[in-house]
């Protein structure tokens, strides 16, 4: 008996027409894509087996007609092509929950669209045009939305409002114990949350300004001993906030300031790891694969051992005074039952990010628009020097709280450029169902930011919305006059977000930021040097979560 071909065996196995196999495989790709809208699976074995295994199967069908090969690879360009169509048509139909709400056509098919456009690291102007564009609601995404409009962020940020988005799991390569910062369960953040109130109310902030008050009279006289040299301010202030949250996190760690470089690669390593995140953050079903695959997304990986390498060491060491992990590992014993170590190492590695970068950037920001607005140099510099007059002790801050302008300057920095300018994601909860904010239903499945850059620079909330006017929070509080219209919103200042899930640490970044910028200003003047454009500082800023900032080169001065 001859041999019998597997073209001549499959007839037997699979009689089915050719039609009868398109049937077959074209509802195999719409069920793969009920299954996907649904369920959004993400499992490898299951991905695995909707992608390749069921087109695989259905494609056999094919085989019985044109061959092993031939009938293969036909059946597969048919299920994909049909499984592409079929997403296509649904995201840009009427049909589609979010198609009321205007946007870029191609941000509709794909996120890959809106990573691609902002790539460059300049989400918070992209951001802002599609605003001035297509209003106050735009669709960015597929099932994504920004906001611009002021009185969406109770209802999303606010305490009845909506869990964190998936972002953070994106960013963070899905980790099995979630930062606290990305926690999504309301109940769960809420509990987390309470060591890191304690670590930072009023009675606990005392014992951490010492230790500011050490690291700003360090980087003052490290600047001093620089007098007439050319330095990145930018940089000298980032060894400032890293040497600052080591102390204040982990008991001690790094000295870039004493070093003045950073040695350890600390810095390096959390800039490119920032940078790849962001992808991340935008993509994380992407971020999932990466985990499990060794040599992919190796910036993030490095930037988050790097960290719980660090608050290994610290969780070990316990506490020699009231360092963040004193709070964070129940050291203070406030906490009926102490929480596992692997939740006090993941929130660890969280304060190291959003302590120094966050204060970073808005110190190096605000010494690049004083540098562009002299007169309001001059101003501030009046003031120190009327509370903290040569001779008097800067680093005392008792003085602080009664200087108005110096805190209006901050606050103005922080309107113009707060350190996390395109907001943080939220969704609807869960398996509750969809939101309705005003007039507007928000499917669940479907993620939002407020866009906390165009909502600081929309002249609805704010009169010249573009210009760098401290005085604006003086005539707000009645402490200037002012002739003429004038519109000031305190609700769309929101640069330290809003809510329940709102900047815990804000009230020891003021302050650090009140200390450092005083004693700088009585002790140092800084000014542009020759030939140097200040205004690339502006331009080298990318949005990357929170800023990335680049180089401010100044001339260091003493005033004595």
């Amino acid at each position: 008996m001859g041999t019998i071909q597997l073209h001549e065996l499959l007839p037997s196995l699979f009689a089915t027409s050719v039609k009868d196999a398109f049937v077959v495989i074209t509802s195999a790709a719409l069920v793969v894509h009920f299954i996907f809208h649904r369920w959004e699976p993400l499992n490898i074995a299951i991905v695995s087996s909707l992608l390749v295994l069921l087109p695989a199967l259905a494609s056999s069908l094919m085989a019985a007609h044109y061959g092993m090969v031939k009938g293969v690879a036909l059946g597969f360009a048919l299920f994909y092509t049909v499984l592409v169509i079929s997403i296509t048509l649904y995201r840009i139909s009427p049909a589609h929950p979010l198609a009321r709400y205007p946007g870029p056509f191609p941000a509709r098919l794909s996120k890959i669209w809106h990573v691609w456009k902002v790539s460059d690291g300049t989400q918070h102007l992209y951001l802002q045009r599609l605003h001035e564009r297509y209003g106050d609601v735009v669709r960015v995404g597929p099932n994504e939305l920004s906001v611009r409009d002021v009185s969406w962020i109770p209802p999303v940020l606010g305490a009845q409002g909506m869990p964190k988005g998936p972002m953070f799991e994106g960013r963070h390569l899905w980790p099995k114990t979630p930062s606290i910062i990305g926690f999504r369960e309301p109940q769960d953040h809420q509990r987390r949350r309470r060591p890191w109130n304690r670590a930072f109310n009023t009675s606990s902030l005392k014992e951490f300004v010492p230790i500011i008050q050490n690291r700003v009279q360090q980087l003052v006289e490290a600047l001093g001993a620089r007098q007439g040299q050319s330095v990145d301010l930018a940089q000298w202030i980032g060894f400032f906030t890293y040497d600052f949250m080591g102390d204040m996190a982990y008991g001690g760690w790094t000295e870039m300031i004493r070093e003045g470089a950073d040695h350890s690669g600390l810095w390096a390593c959390l800039k490119s790891g920032l940078k790849a995140a962001f992808v991340y953050e935008h993509l994380p079903w992407l971020s999932y694969y990466t985990r499990h695959l060794p040599g992919f997304g190796k910036d993030v990986k490095m930037m988050r051992a790097m960290g719980m390498a660090q608050t290994e060491k610290r969780y070990h060491r316990g506490s020699s005074s009231k360092d963040l992990f004193y709070f964070l590992g129940n050291e203070d014993g406030k906490e009926a039952v102490s929480p596992p170590k692997h939740v006090v190492i993941s929130d660890g590695v969280t304060a190291l990010v959003a302590g120094s970068d966050t204060t970073s950037t808005v110190l190096s920001s605000t010494f690049y628009l004083l540098l562009r607005h002299p007169e309001v140099y001059s101003r501030l510099q009046a003031e120190v020097d009327k509370f903290y007059p040569p001779g008097e002790d800067s680093l005392n801050p008792v003085h602080l709280p009664d200087m108005d302008y110096l805190s209006a300057v901050i606050q103005e920095t922080m309107r113009l450029f707060p350190a996390v300018p395109s907001g943080s994601q939220r969704a609807p909860e869960k398996g509750k169902g969809g939101r309705m904010i005003g007039d507007n239903y928000i499917p669940e499945g479907t993620q939002m930011r407020i866009h906390f850059w165009s909502v600081h620079r929309d002249a609805r909330n704010f009169s010249h919305p573009d210009t760098f006017w401290p005085e604006r929070w003086l005539i707000a509080e009645g402490l200037q006059e002012h002739t003429g219209p004038f519109v000031h919103n305190p609700n769309a200042w929101i640069p330290f977000s809003f809510g329940p899930s709102n900047c815990v640490g804000k009230n020891l970044a003021m302050e650090e930021m009140r200390e450092l910028l005083c004693h700088f200003v009585q002790k140092l003047r800084v000014r542009v040097p020759e030939g140097v454009d200040i205004t690339e500082y502006e331009r080298q800023m990318e949005d990357r979560f929170v800023f990335s900032i680049g180089h401010l080169p100044v001339v260091i001065e003493r005033r004595d």
